[in-house]
């Protein structure tokens, strides 16, 4: 008895760890005041340029995680005029994933004229994922290893 209760735990807790919580889940199990400070503080972590790196691409991902769009503008400056490349892929993902119609057009924007080709293409990827899908197309180039072609 002990253990076939044991193992319906064990199961429960597989199924609910298998299940991916969304933005509004959070939102409500989490509570407002404390949905809105985690939000505030992340922000904290994104617009100190002197932090460290990792710490501010973490908090980016996790602002796109929770889908705040309290976070499009920050997140826009980081994918402009951030020297780190890892942090704008992580601003341009985040914006994408959080779905406002500036983010989504800044990311469209990156495409065309970010200095990385790595970073435009991340962009271009994330722009199909998860915006507008089939917008770009990738093809072989001799220039280049990959060019990309916005279609629509």
């Amino acid at each position: 008895m002990k253990r076939s209760a044991m193992m319906s735990g064990v199961i429960a807790l597989a199924i609910t760890m298998a299940l991916p919580a969304t933005a509004h889940d959070m939102r409500k199990e989490l509570g407002e005041a404390k949905f809105d400070t985690a939000v505030k503080n992340l922000l904290v972590g994104v617009g100190d340029e002197s932090s460290n790196c990792g710490l501010r691409r973490s908090a980016i991902y996790m602002l796109g995680e929770l889908e705040a769009t309290e976070a499009v503008i920050p997140l826009m400056r980081v994918l402009h005029s951030c020297p780190d490349e890892k942090s704008r892929l992580a601003a341009a993902w985040a914006l994408c994933k959080i779905g406002d119609a500036r983010g989504e057009y800044a990311v469209k924007q990156a495409v065309r004229f970010d200095e990385s080709s790595k970073v435009q293409m991340h962009c271009a990827w994330y722009y199909n994922t998860y915006v507008n899908e089939g917008a770009f197309a990738f093809y072989p180039s001799s220039s280049a290893p990959t060019q990309i072609a916005e279609l629509r």
